[in-house]
């Protein structure tokens, strides 16, 4: 199926930009860009958030934890609010360029959740404890299989029919 954009012209005849992902991952099928894109926002929000929360932990001059109304906001809140807003953009949106967006949005979301999932399995804060290690465990197996899938299917090229969908 075609898209009804000609090119490279919106329906009100101006000219669209090509999407950075186009750029930064060229010769990947708009499909497959979604879940590199997830992949790399995963591993580097996970990274990201271990860091933030050792800074936090360590008591760095002006990192802190966010709150409301006195009670600390765990990060899991803010993944599963990023995942739910995902999902339904998902069901409404099917274009390359936002499948790319919404691919890294959800890898974002997921692992803001997996950061803490001792924390959800223990129903108590063992962030920084031993049990605190599953969280660790687990995203570091969601990165390995992820990446390696990724790696095992990488011959897959875009097809005519995935780059009418470019955008």
């Amino acid at each position: 199926m075609k898209s009804s954009k000609t090119s490279g012209q919106a329906s009100s005849g101006h000219t669209e930009r090509p999407s950075p992902w186009l750029r930064l991952l060229p010769g990947i099928s708009p499909k497959r860009r979604g879940f590199i894109l997830a992949w790399w926002g995963f591993a580097l929000t996970f990274g990201g958030m271990r860091l933030l929360t050792w800074l936090i932990h360590i008591d760095v001059a002006g990192v802190g934890d966010v709150q409301a109304g006195g009670v600390h906001l765990h990060h899991y809140v803010w993944g599963i609010l990023l995942l739910a807003v995902v999902g339904a953009a998902s069901l409404a949106e099917r274009s390359a360029r936002a499948r790319a967006w919404l691919g890294l949005a959800y890898g974002v979301g997921l692992a803001l959740v997996v950061d803490e999932a001792a924390l959800l399995i223990s129903l108590e804060d063992v962030y920084w404890d031993t049990e605190g290690g599953v969280s660790i465990a687990l995203a570091i197996a969601v990165i390995a299989v992820a990446g390696s899938v990724l790696a095992v299917t990488r011959g897959r090229r875009a097809s005519r029919n995935d780059q009418d969908d470019e955008g």
